[in-house]
């Protein structure tokens, strides 16, 4: 029995469009964290957390939204690249909230066709840095995504090597997350 307390890991489903495949792939990554027994999963799906697109902050959607994050020692941002970008939704989830933001770690499983969703990580490494979020160095990411969706609908058909980058990040999270946290706890975070 570990004396260790669990960390919160908000998992966020940044695809609302219908049809999408981001929420099997956030089901896939949050089964990956439920490996880790100091990881209790959120998942947060935006398409149905119908944030404003006018960024009040005072709206039941986003005061709804708020403590999840806020509670969250971590996050994992999953996201398609629509035209070598991420969604805006997931922009606007970004943009409607601050400090619940800071101060900790973000990693991100991407998928999409031959770049996998990478480009879309690389801008949101970029905005995350703005929120004084520490992006983690490795990522999943599922080139030609829709390849990997096997006939009875299982996910991804062939397992190994995602499993493996999955644990890898997620090893990186739980570090910085437990760091961050100790962190904050001893010298609370403001800009």
């Amino acid at each position: 029995m570990s004396d260790i307390v669990a960390l919160n890991l908000a998992v966020i489903v940044g695809s609302t469009r219908s049809g999408r495949i981001g929420p099997l792939v956030a089901a896939w990554l949050a089964d990956r964290a439920g490996g880790h027994d100091d990881l209790n999963v959120d998942l947060i799906d935006l398409a149905e957390a119908g944030l404003p697109s006018d960024l009040d902050a005072s709206s039941p959607q986003v005061t709804a939204v708020a403590p999840r994050l806020a509670r969250a020692d971590a996050f994992v941002v999953v996201t398609p690249e629509y035209n070598h970008s991420f969604p805006a939704p997931l922009k606007t989830a970004i943009d409607c909230f601050r400090t619940e933001w800071q101060a900790k770690p973000v990693g991100f499983v991407s998928y999409g066709g031959m770049a996998g969703g990478l480009r879309a990580v690389e801008q949101l490494r970029q905005v995350f840095a703005e929120t004084h979020t520490v992006g983690v160095r490795d990522t999943v990411s599922f080139h030609n995504v829709w390849e990997q969706l096997g006939e009875q609908g299982q996910f991804p058909v062939e397992p190994a090597g995602c499993d493996a980058a999955a644990k890898t990040m997620l090893d990186q999270l739980v570090w910085w997350a437990r760091t961050l946290r100790t962190g904050r706890q001893a010298h609370p975070y403001s800009i």
